[in-house]
């Protein structure tokens, strides 16, 4: 091909999409500069402070010279300590400090572990509504994915007998999550347990998120794969990190723990990408890894009344159910009932088109179901102060009673 035809951007990336939640979080911020009276429902993360005690711990780390210079690329020796001293304490996995690769956020360890396992050719099961940036580093490796669709008849939560009916010769991962983004829902630990023996037979490896392990309500509890199952180990990548446990979204650090060879290899790539995250960051994280939980228990309280609240309000909108939520900090409304209605001036006929509505009529930023392959749905997260909470989900229902 003359050079002149050419991609000026590869294909591989040129097909990535952008972000869909970061994307309605930037134009609700942008709305919100230019002086809209915009409440934002978009952005996964907690409206709170980063605790004091970790916010000094990182002024101090900015005083000393060693934070000054290069560190490992798989992140700080006391660190990868203080992380595998809080998986066996939070979740009761015991793992080796060796096996742990610290990186910039959930979404490096999500994407250096996919990068490490799939081949292109190999499939990857996904259930959906999935988070936005899962399928995207799966397409990038020249993998395939296969989506496992589920819906609120069934609280959101996959069956064995559904992944079975999508695995083929090509499967290679199972990508897991519970706490769920963006439904909401805490898979029970007997389905967790029947999900990794179903991949332990199968030879299928599980890559599972644990990101919101801390934020459950009510009779909920988050339960850990490979903890069930312990002959999992060497087939399990754990991701995890700082950023909703301790409102850290900003600082970047995560980190995902795995078999040696895939630890290793996840490592050998980070080396060659970003290299280590930043000192500073890493410092903050070892504070807040190994200091105590009462701000992450002051958090998932406000966290638990506000979606029971945001769950009544919703429920009381003509043409709207919502599932209570039972985990992480967002509600999944179905809006299926609204759609066909003209609002704004136009009529309505996707979940993608009603979140531009709101945005535009209401001055509230949602996240419409198809980022999440979940057309009819909004996810609205309630990580935000309550006079917000109410004031956004009123002039969403004043603007849908509208006749």
């Amino acid at each position: 091909m003359p050079a002149a035809q050419r991609p000026r951007v590869s294909t591989r990336v040129g097909a990535i999409a952008e972000s869909a939640t970061l994307a309605v979080d930037a134009k609700a911020k942008a709305l919100k500069a230019a002086g809209e009276p915009v409440i934002g429902f978009g952005a996964g993360e907690p409206d709170f402070p980063t605790p004091a005690h970790i916010v000094e711990a990182a002024a101090a780390a900015c005083r000393d010279p060693r934070n000054h210079r290069y560190s490992p690329a798989g992140g700080l020796p006391e660190l990868k300590d203080a992380i595998a001293a809080k998986t066996g304490r939070d979740s009761g996995l015991e793992v080796a400090p060796s096996l742990v690769v610290v990186t910039n956020g959930g979404k490096q360890a999500i994407y250096n572990a996919v990068a490490a396992l799939v081949d292109r050719g190999d499939e990857v099961l996904i259930p959906s509504p999935y988070w936005t940036t899962y399928p995207e580093p799966v397409h990038l490796a020249g993998g395939t994915v296969v989506a496992v669709p589920t819906d609120v008849t069934t609280g959101f939560r996959v069956t064995v007998e559904q992944l079975d009916a999508a695995r083929t010769e090509r499967t290679k991962l199972l990508i897991f999550v519970s706490p769920s983004n963006p439904t909401g829902a805490v898979y029970p630990p007997d389905e967790v347990e029947a999900i990794g023996r179903w991949a332990l037979e199968h030879d299928v490896w599980v890559l599972t998120d644990e990101i919101y392990e801390h934020l459950t309500y009510g009779e909920h509890h988050f339960s850990s794969m490979p903890v069930l199952v312990p002959e999992l180990a060497d087939t399990c990548v754990v991701v995890n990190g700082v950023a909703k446990t301790y409102a850290m979204t900003g600082w970047r650090v995560g980190w995902m723990i795995g078999p040696p060879d895939v630890a290793k290899a996840a490592g050998n790539l980070q080396s060659h990408s970003t290299s280590n995250v930043a000192n500073v960051s890493q410092r903050a994280a070892i504070a807040a890894l190994s200091g105590p939980l009462d701000d992450v228990a002051a958090m998932r309280s406000a966290f638990a009344r506000r979606g029971h609240a945001m769950h009544q309000l919703l429920s009381g909108i003509d043409g709207v159910t919502s599932m209570e939520p039972q985990g992480a900090f967002y509600a999944f409304p179905n809006v299926e009932g609204v759609l066909g209605r003209e609002l704004g001036g136009r009529q309505v006929s996707s979940s993608l088109e009603l979140a531009e509505v709101i945005l535009t009529e209401a001055k509230v930023a949602v996240v419409p179901g198809e980022a999440f392959a979940a057309p009819g749905y909004l996810r609205l997260s309630y990580a935000l102060g309550d006079d917000d909470l109410g004031e956004g989900v009123g002039r969403i229902a004043e603007l849908l009673a509208a006749p």
